[in-house]
Order: C-alpha cells, then sequence, then structure tokens
C-alpha cells in the first residue's frame, strides 16, 4: 500500500467532511427561522443527496478519463464556494442553492474511493476504505461541536465562514499535496480538443436520443456486468435505506420519548462516531485480514439489525444504560457494512471503470438517501415503530443477500484483470 498518498487523501476527505458536519446539524434549525414549512425543511435536506445522486456518476467518470486530481481539486473548489453562499443565506433560495452547490462539490467522495482502489490492492483496500469511513467518524465528531460552538456565540454568518475556511485549506493542500493516481488518465486536455463534426444524419433528434440511450445502457452493463457488483449494489441501496429511514426519526423519538436534551442527543452521536472511528480505522483492517469481507459483512448486517430493530423498545429511562448498548451494534454494523461494500464492489470490478462503477455506487447511496428522510417521517407519523421495524426488516434482506456472495470468491478478481465474475 502507498501510505503517502493514502494519507494525504484522507486528509482532504477528513477536512471537507469536518466543514460538512459543521453545518448539518444546523440545517433544520437555522431553515425553520427562515420561515420554512415541514416539507420546506425536508427538500432542503433532500437537495443535498439529490444533487449527489446526480453528480457522483458524473465525477466519477470524469475521474477515469481525466484524472482523480482534477475532480477532486475541483469540487473541493465548488464546495468551498457553496458555504461562502451558506454563511450569506438569508432567504430559502439562497438557502437551497447553496446546498445544491455543496452536494455538487461533496459528490467527490466517488472519486476518492476510485483513487483508494488505484493505490491497494486487494488485501489491504478494505482497510484503506475503512480509514476513509474512519474520516466520516472523525468528521461528525468534530464538525458538530466546532458548529454548536460557532452557532451560539457568532451566529449561522460566522459558521459557513469557517466551514469555507476549512475547504479553502483543504484545496490549498490538495493543490500542492495531493498526487494523481491513475494512470490510465489522458488529462484535462483532453476535454478541450476539438471534437469531429458529426454527419448530416447524426444531428437528427432519433438519433441524439438513441446515442444516449446506447450510452446509458452502457453505463448499466458495465456497473452489473457481474453478479456479485449487482448482489452489492442493491445492498448498498436498502441497507442505506434502513439506516437513513432510522436516523431521520431518532432525533424526534429521542425528544418524545426519552426526554433526552439537545445537548444529550449530540453526545449520543458523538458515541457512535466515536465507535466508528475505532472500528473503520483501527479494528477493520486486522478483521479483514482474519475473518475475510464476506463473513464481516453478515456480522455486520446482524449487528445493524440489533442496532436498529429494538431502538424504540428500550425503556424510557434506559436510554444512556441499555441505548448505549443498542447504539454500539449500530455504530460497529455500519462501520462494517459500508466500507466494506465499497470495497468488494471495488474488488468486482475492473481498473478501467472504477471511477465510473464507485460513481454508481454512491448515486445509489444518494437514492436511498433521498428516499430514506421521507419514508421515515411518513412512517413516524403512523407509529414511532415503523421506522425501525422497517429498517429492521431490511437488514434482514441485507444478511440474505450477503450469505449469497459466499459462492464469488474475491481472490480470483483482481481489478487489474478484465471483468470479474459474470453470469
Amino acid at each position: 500500500m502507498k501510505k503517502s498518498p493514502l494519507a494525504i487523501l484522507f486528509l482532504t476527505v477528513l477536512l471537507d467532511l469536518i466543514g460538512f458536519g459543521i453545518v448539518l446539524p444546523l440545517l433544520p434549525t437555522y431553515a425553520k427561522e427562515l420561515g420554512a414549512s415541514p416539507f420546506m425543511i425536508g427538500l432542503i435536506a433532500a437537495i443535498y443527496s439529490s444533487m449527489q445522486f446526480i453528480f457522483s456518476p458524473i465525477w466519477g467518470k470524469l475521474s477515469d478519463k481525466i484524472g482523480r486530481r482534477p475532480v477532486m481539486l475541483s469540487s473541493i473548489f465548488l464546495a468551498s464556494a457553496s458555504y461562502i453562499f451558506f454563511s450569506q443565506a438569508v432567504s430559502i433560495p439562497l438557502l437551497i442553492l447553496a446546498r445544491a452547490l455543496s452536494g455538487i462539490g461533496s459528490a467527490n467522495i466517488a472519486a476518492a474511493q476510485a483513487s483508494i482502489t488505484d493505490l491497494t490492492d486487494s488485501k489491504s483496500r478494505s482497510g484503506a476504505m475503512g480509514m476513509l469511513g474512519a474520516a466520516f467518524g472523525i468528521g461528525f465528531i468534530i464538525g458538530p461541536l466546532i458548529g454548536g460552538v460557532l452557532m451560539t456565540n457568532y451566529g449561522i454568518s460566522m459558521v459557513g465562514i469557517v466551514a469555507a475556511a476549512l475547504n479553502s485549506l483543504n484545496f490549498i493542500l490538495a493543490v500542492f499535496f495531493l498526487t494523481e493516481s491513475n494512470t490510465h488518465a489522458v488529462g484535462i486536455t483532453t476535454l478541450f480538443k476539438r471534437r469531429e463534426k458529426p454527419t448530416h444524419a447524426d444531428t437528427s433528434l432519433l438519433a441524439s436520443l438513441a446515442r444516449k440511450k446506447t450510452a446509458y445502457a452502457e453505463k448499466f452493463m458495465a456497473v452489473f456486468s457481474s453478479r456479485p457488483v449487482a448482489l452489492l449494489m442493491i445492498i448498498n441501496f436498502i441497507y442505506s435505506l434502513a439506516i437513513v429511514n432510522m436516523q431521520v426519526s431518532a432525533i424526534l423519538l429521542w425528544k418524545e420519548f426519552f426526554h433526552t436534551t439537545e445537548q444529550q442527543i449530540g453526545y449520543l452521536f458523538a458515541y457512535v462516531g466515536f465507535i466508528s472511528v475505532i472500528v473503520q480505522g483501527g479494528l477493520l483492517p486486522k478483521l479483514g485480514k482474519r475473518f475475510g469481507e464476506h463473513k464481516l459483512m453478515v456480522f455486520g448486517h446482524i449487528a445493524s439489525f440489533v442496532g436498529v430493530s429494538f431502538v424504540p423498545f428500550i425503556p424510557y429511562d434506559s436510554m444512556f444504560t441499555l441505548g448505549l448498548v443498542i447504539l454500539l451494534f449500530f455504530a460497529i454494523g455500519t462501520s462494517l457494512v459500508n466500507p466494506l461494500n465499497i470495497s468488494m464492489i471495488s474488488l468486482y470490478s475492473y481498473k478501467q471503470k472504477q471511477g465510473q462503477i464507485m460513481g454508481f455506487a454512491q448515486a445509489v447511496n444518494a437514492l436511498a438517501r433521498i428516499l430514506g428522510p421521507f419514508s421515515g417521517s411518513i412512517l413516524y407519523g403512523i407509529d414511532h415503530r415503523f421506522p425501525y421495524i422497517l429498517a429492521g426488516a431490511l437488514t434482514i434482506v441485507g444478511t440474505l443477500i450477503s450469505l449469497a456472495l459466499f459462492k464469488y470468491g474475491i481472490e480470483a478478481l483482481e481489478p487489474e484483470s478484465e471483468p470479474a465474475v459474470q453470469e
């Protein structure tokens, strides 16, 4: 494993996520202060994931063509600009614009994951993906704490300015230290080369639509050309849907049924983030070598089932005793499933399409994060236990699909080879 480039990549993702974590917990309250209705608050939350859904495949495919570095630099710069807009967002339209730009910029995670596949082999990849996941955990520990202090003492403008400053620092560090990992990239200058003029027949509307349809079909086939990749993409969607479906109602549940304060809720999120950092940053590489990706994927789903299904059934006075045990299972499960899913997708794919396939995986994840808040809020309105029952059912489905992956060996599926196992 090439440690130095991975360290720089980790720092780049970490700074980006701290900036994201600073802003995220304050969004619902600030949107409500601007006069947003509950539906509008949901829309503001969803616009971020919607932009990720659209642009993750674009950034990923672009990184395959022109390289990971220019994609990372462009997206980091855009994220920095989005937080400047956020600091001046005194109306709902400006807030929506800021979140949309932030979603586009943060969609670079596909390029970051593709960089990891460039720099690692099959034995070290799960650990590297775990380190990337640890960056998420650290970002969600540090970010909300900084955001809360800034909001209380200086107001929302300072929150946006500090987030923009962190991303600007991120951009400067990336300019000087982030190296290109994609040896197959042809460079950014190819985007400006003049293309041959199409013939008259090619300019027709039907021909244009046919070309687009063919291009989309090729992308779809590139992703689902092997059965294990298809299964992992399904796991990616249903697992993300389960977790987000549960998370969106967690704050309401804790406040209304367990009577926790906002400060206590912050401690609960920090607790989950801390466990995630330990598992993904320290334990996952060792566990992966000892047990293998397939077994850990199954165990992660089982742990997640415990961590989501029993939350609403905890006695109301046991949130910080029995509740912490349940959240421990939740933290362990998410810390295993998410990085292992991405790692296994890369192992079952082939090198020239890594960015495109990673982008597709992030788009699938973003789609689940768009739908999850709506399903969670609607089910919570019917019965506070329903979001968790659905989440538990989805993790059971994920467990069964994970068991089906055992018949596909990873050892023979190095990404340097041609397309992975095909049906």
